[in-house]
């Protein structure tokens, strides 16, 4: 059963793919750190008066078009984004900062016209039995190679999500800023099933930009064995 939180689809979705094993890193950082980044249309969304960056990285498989087969080369790739969250007009959902991909295609394909900020990256997800390992480094020639190389491993499921739990991963919606018009694209998909997770970063880098260096622990961390999500048109703010 699909949930549609929010969302008054007026048409039809237009892609959709799979996640698997999702682990979301989420840290409290001040408001006046992340504001300046974000576009001025967009309003920081708080949690009892913090901002909040979150790094999500998983498999995307099964990426395909809307009444189309999947696509051969880039439908499965490895991806870390690396988001805060925001409002507009009431609204709550994210703003992407980055998106790293390792599939050349599916980079070049999503950041068309700069609408989404996708570079490509080399990035190996090992599963060693109870513990994963992901690794990712950024290509790009005019960008910092951002670092990313922890391990982890799943402890339990979480009966129930607490709030601030929700609040971090419920999100239905992204804004996107290409040029000068601020679009939104909404998404679709089951709430978030959540295990604990307990890992080790041993290198972090990513949003260099920010006068904010990510701690190596202190992460509130969740995991997701997998989620189906549908994609739908982009729709211009006004």
């Amino acid at each position: 059963m699909w949930e549609r939180k929010e969302i008054a689809m007026e048409k039809p979705w237009v892609m959709t793919q799979e996640w698997h094993d999702v682990l979301f890193l989420h840290w409290r950082i001040a408001p006046q750190l992340v504001q300046p980044h974000i576009p001025k249309e967009l309003q920081l969304d708080l949690y009892e008066g913090q901002a909040w960056m979150s790094i999500v990285l998983f498999k995307a498989k099964h990426t395909r078009l809307r009444l189309l087969p999947p696509i051969p080369i880039a439908g499965t790739y490895l991806e870390l984004n690396v988001r805060t969250y925001v409002k507009y007009k009431g609204k709550s959902g994210v703003f992407f900062f980055s998106l790293d991909a390792d599939s050349r295609l599916a980079v070049k394909t999503a950041s068309a016209g700069n609408f989404l900020p996708y570079l490509h990256a080399r990035m190996a997800m090992v599963d060693q039995g109870e513990t994963y390992k992901f690794k990712s480094k950024r290509t790009n020639r005019n960008s910092f190679p951002e670092t990313l190389d922890l391990s982890f491993r799943v402890t339990s499921s979480m009966p129930k999500k607490s709030r601030l739990e929700d609040w971090l991963t419920e999100r239905y919606c992204l804004w996107t800023k290409p040029k000068k018009q601020l679009f939104r694209v909404d998404i679709e998909h089951s709430p978030w099933q959540l295990f604990y997770v307990k890992g080790t970063i041993y290198k972090n880098t990513m949003a260099s930009f920010l006068a904010f260096s990510f701690p190596q622990n202190l992460a509130v961390t969740h995991y997701s064995v997998k989620k189906k999500v549908r994609f739908f048109p982009p729709v211009p703010e006004y």
